[in-house]
């Protein structure tokens, strides 16, 4: 069932992956159904999703469709034992609910109900990179601070930017000097805040204890996937003006002691996982490099003299790809 910019990736990514497979069927509300798309080159018609469209017998159902979506659908498919791998944030939380990582925690995937969580995009790339040091030397606290490109709050996410670029553009062909124009020259879909030209803290909505909600799903799911429930965490989530891929700095504070050279092997040979740490010729991840690959990137590593037993990361990962579709993807292909 797909919906918007990570529905299509899902279907990208499938076709990638050419899983054993022998039929699919793709499902969205009344207004998209009808329509005729390629798909493992084949044409399909999306067909109306329906209280009684799991009673064909599907054994999986990946779902990108929102919460409400969840909440009403998957617990239908579950009671035709069709598995659900939901990318909502309906059951992250859900304690008989397993939130899968493929590269971190596999063996969780059995112990599911017919329904698997597909964590938030920002907690999947940091606990990639995370699982591994914890492992190791026991995280004691992290601190998050996160970049998050526009296409992690969907198609019109991605229009304000693209609107913001524009009437930057028709501001400068006319002479305008005043930035500030583009405020009122076209109408914002997604942010409070033009988001060109802008760094907005304001992810989600606002909590009474003054986080927003994607601060809230990035502590929590770090901790349910580490098994640590009293892990100590804090996060600032901010977006920017950049189309695809979050960039994170994580700071890490161990139990143990560490060697800086040892730390890196360890990434080096984790599970998708890769190493862009060259600081002689100023070699880092960046989204114009990440984008539209699965694997997280990390760079920027170094110790964090302050404390005795800490690090400091840059990671960045490709939001739509390994943040959401190829991850769903990857916990079906560890399904069948």
């Amino acid at each position: 069932m797909q919906h918007g910019v990570v529905g299509r990736t899902i279907l990208k990514v499938l076709e990638e992956k050419k899983l054993p497979i022998s039929n699919y069927t793709l499902f969205a509300s009344k207004k998209s159904s009808g329509k005729k798309l390629i798909f493992m080159n084949k044409e399909y018609e999306v067909q109306e999703l329906k209280e009684s469209s799991f009673d064909e017998n599907f054994d999986f159902a990946i779902f990108s469709a929102g919460s409400d979506i969840a909440k009403k659908f998957a617990p239908i498919a579950a009671s035709k034992k069709c598995i659900v791998i939901d990318n909502s944030n309906a059951f992250r939380m859900d304690l008989n609910v397993p939130l899968i990582i493929p590269e971190v925690n596999s063996e969780e995937i059995k112990k599911h109900n017919y329904i698997i969580s597909n964590p938030n995009c920002s907690t999947i790339q940091a606990v990639v990179a995370l699982k591994p040091l914890d492992d190791k030397y026991k995280i004691k606290r992290i601190i998050y601070s996160t970049y998050q490109a526009v296409s992690g709050a969907g198609s019109n996410g991605i229009n304000d930017l693209e609107n913001g670029i524009c009437s930057f553009n028709t501001i400068l062909s006319e002479n305008i000097n005043n930035i500030n124009n583009i405020n009122n020259t076209y109408l914002l879909k997604k942010f409070s805040y033009p988001i060109f030209n802008n760094c907005l803290p304001h992810i989600d909505v606002f909590l009474k204890n003054r986080y927003t909600k994607e601060e809230e799903k990035m502590i929590n799911e770090t901790r349910k996937i580490l098994k640590n429930p009293d892990l100590k965490i804090t996060a600032t989530a901010v977006r920017v003006p950049v189309f695809n891929c979050h960039c994170e700095s994580i700071n890490i504070e161990f139990e143990r002691n560490f060697i800086l050279e040892e730390l890196i092997d360890i990434l080096k040979n984790s599970p998708s996982i890769v190493i862009m740490d060259d600081i002689n010729n100023n070699i880092y991840p960046i989204p114009t490099v990440v984008t539209n690959k699965d694997e997280v990137f990390v760079g920027r590593i170094r110790r964090d003299e302050s404390i005795k037993s800490g690090v400091n990361l840059w990671v960045v990962s490709d939001n739509i790809r390994k943040g959401a579709a190829t991850n769903a993807v990857q916990i079906l292909e560890q399904l069948l």
